[in-house]
């Protein structure tokens, strides 16, 4: 029994070693955490292209790897279907990161196995999707709440409305974590052109919810001093609102691009004066945790979410007028950027360490599986 009880099967994700979002990053994390405590952790992997399944391993976790030819989300839903029926053939407890495929999730329940389901954000109320995408978002956040034995929420908001669905004792509250960041490489910033202390960053997809627009349109309103360094996709983004945002940036807005090297965006946090969320809806973002790890002044959009995670000690906007006053009062002040640091550095060590989360998450494994 003890080997069953100790077996993990992780769903959900793009696959580990991370390269894209927050959820590979954390299961990366939590894998070669449960691993390290004697956990035998598989994780499923989509890869581009034909051909058959295979199996490798990654530092002692067990890879499963289905390449998919369909893109997008049709490739993602095969996926996700092709990986709940493998993962149903097999004993031990299984943990799905995010509700956007759940329906599948049935299966285990007809098969009596164990299925702890992360929920992620509130999916279905983001302005990016179609109607019919948003409605079968929303059924499969119905259906993961159902079907799930047990459901993680990763902020006390997001607790709160799967309250509405389910009772409180089935759901448990725990954040996502980030790596304190206390050095970095400073030759990274002369790829940009940029000097340690005199820029700010957005790392953010380029989506009307994240507030870009706003920022870039309040950051340009007068001459800074400093840049605006915007990471993100624009390639991928709306080309109406690519157009908008580039139109309202003076030339103190800097445009890399998506920027992937851990150890480029490592530095380009670290050496920022200041940390720019613009993010108006989900729960806790792993980028806002980051930005506390490398003890960045932060100022975000003010919401619940964002307010939670960050702390009363930050600076919050509701629109362009408002970002463009804080901007004027933060980017001047150093001795008040410097106070924010050691408070985002504390509350990061207090709240969002990865040791703390992980071995939270470890107790509910083993309780629920």
């Amino acid at each position: 029994m003890h080997t069953i009880k100790k077996t993990l099967r992780i769903l959900g994700t793009r696959g580990i070693p991370a390269q894209h979002g927050g959820f590979e990053t954390f299961a990366e994390h939590l894998a070669r955490y449960l691993t390290k405590n004697g956990w035998r952790v598989t994780v499923y992997c989509q890869e581009e292209g034909g051909g058959p399944v295979y199996e490798d391993e990654w530092q002692g976790i067990r890879l499963i790897r289905f390449p998919t030819k369909n893109k997008g989300a049709l490739g993602t839903v095969l996926f996700d279907w092709k990986t709940t029926l493998h993962a149903a053939r097999h004993q031990g407890g299984v943990l799905t990161l995010g509700y956007n495929t759940a329906i599948f999730c049935i299966v285990y329940r007809l098969l009596g196995l164990k299925n702890i389901i992360n929920m992620d954000g509130l999916e279905w109320q983001r302005g990016k999707w179609s109607l019919a995408a948003k409605l079968w978002l929303y059924i499969n956040e119905r259906a993961g709440c159902l079907v799930g034995n047990h459901l993680i929420a990763d902020h006390p908001e997001i607790k709160k409305h799967l309250e509405t669905r389910v009772r409180s004792e089935k759901i448990t509250m725990i954040p996502y974590g980030a790596q304190s960041i206390d050095g970095a490489d400073q030759t990274c910033l002369e790829l940009y052109g940029l000097r340690p202390q005199k820029y700010a960053i957005i790392i953010a997809r380029p989506e009307p919810e994240n507030s870009i627009l706003e920022i870039v349109a309040a950051f340009s309103k007068q001459k800074r001093g400093k840049m605006l360094v915007v990471l993100g996709d624009f390639n991928k983004a709306n080309s109406r609102y690519r157009e908008r945002v580039f139109a309202a940036a003076s030339e103190e807005v800097l445009f890399p691009g998506a920027i992937y090297d851990r150890h480029v965006i490592n530095a380009l946090r670290f050496f920022a004066c200041l940390y720019v969320h613009g993010h108006q809806v989900g729960g806790t973002n792993p980028s806002l945790v980051e930005a506390l790890g490398a003890g960045m002044p932060i100022l975000a959009h003010n919401n619940r979410y964002n307010r939670w995670v960050a702390g009363d000690g930050n600076y919050y906007f509701s629109n362009t007028g408002e970002c463009a006053q804080c901007f004027d009062l933060l980017l001047e002040d150093t001795a008040l950027l410097q106070s924010l640091r050691q408070k985002n550095r504390q509350r990061h060590l207090e709240c969002f360490t990865w040791d703390g989360i992980l071995t939270q998450y470890e107790q509910l494994l083993l309780d629920k599986l």
